[in-house]
């Protein structure tokens, strides 16, 4: 790969990685975008292996600024052959993560993003299909009308082996749902978030099991900073159950919950309103292309993993004590 082809997507995790270095530096505040760009330049001189620099070149402030911008558009956009065209990049900038050594945990970030891009480029290359819209109230609809794309991602997910940590991880994550009053089954929604890693981080700032931003997971009663309790399995566990059954008893079913969780409440509630409808399906072509293939993926995990379809997901209750 060309180093003029490469360098914008693995500079993207590379100016998050950042953030913990000014940090354990002593800093009292998160740092600015200008502090991570030029800690990340840094970084990159001093630290990247001499093949990886001649694979990928830091880019300027300007080529970063610009391919931030269009790979946001890329994720915000309906346009999945857009979000597909990603892919090299996005495969470039893994393999320089894989290569510098204590960046695992931003690897997983970026390889569950190219398990979109992936989905995104085999989605759109296949026929497309017309399926009838769920009635609510009605008889049991396919967990492919209730969610669109679910057979794919079904199959994906299928084909893989359970994560290293699991057996570790998941019966804390299922408990403190049951204590929240959320199935025990929508704990897999942290495969698809984290791939159960609990530092795994985003470039955005999203961090932990359930990838929380910042502000939501202060307005969830989590710290952030020293300690960021985003990365304690039941604490970001209980929160992320508050959230999600707040979410569901908002929307009214799972498949909506867990679009708001990914693209925000007031997004999927002016959906539903403009289109005056009550079902993911409905909307699913209007939502972020991040959101399209994360909603399918969320299904289809609890699926493989809980052997529970999506039309068959219990409904929340109340919280114990």
């Amino acid at each position: 790969m060309a180093k003029s082809r490469g360098k914008f997507f693995s500079t993207l995790v590379l100016l998050a990685m950042t953030t913990d270095q000014i940090q354990r530096a002593g800093a009292a505040d998160e740092p600015s975008v200008d502090q991570l760009y030029e800690t990340g330049k840094a970084l990159f001189e001093k630290f990247a292996p001499e093949e990886i620099k001649q694979q990928y070149e830091f880019p300027s402030k300007e080529e970063w600024d610009k391919f931030a911008a269009r790979f946001q558009h890329a994720l915000e956009s309906n346009n999945l052959s857009e979000l597909s065209a990603y892919e090299n990049e996005a495969r470039g900038a893994l393999v320089a993560l894989r290569a510098l050594p204590g960046y695992e945990d931003y690897a997983d970030w970026l390889q569950e993003r190219i398990d979109y891009v992936e989905a995104a480029k085999q989605i759109s290359a296949a026929p497309p299909v017309v399926l009838p819209s769920p009635k609510p109230g009605g008889s049991t609809v396919s967990s492919e009308t209730l969610v669109p794309s679910y057979g794919v991602w079904l199959q994906r997910i299928r084909s893989r082996s359970l994560p290293s940590r699991a057996d570790q991880l998941m019966p804390t994550l299922r408990a403190a749902f049951v204590a929240e009053g959320v199935p025990a089954e929508v704990a897999w929604i942290a495969e698809a978030e984290s791939t159960l890693n609990p530092e795994a981080r985003s470039p955005s700032g999203a961090k932990g099991l359930f990838q929380f931003m910042p502000e939501t997971a202060k307005g969830l009663g989590l710290s952030t900073f020293l300690p960021d309790e985003r990365t304690d399995a039941e604490k970001s566990a209980r929160a992320a159950a508050r959230y999600l059954r707040s979410l569901h008893q908002k929307f009214g079913d799972w498949p909506l919950a867990f679009a708001a969780y990914n693209a925000g409440e007031g997004r999927v509630s002016r959906l539903l309103k403009q289109r005056e409808t009550s079902t993911f399906a409905s909307i699913a072509s209007a939502l972020p292309s991040e959101t399209r293939m994360y909603v399918p993926k969320v299904c289809a995990t609890i699926a493989v993993r809980a052997g529970v379809s999506p039309e068959k997901l219990p409904l929340p209750r109340a919280a114990e004590g």
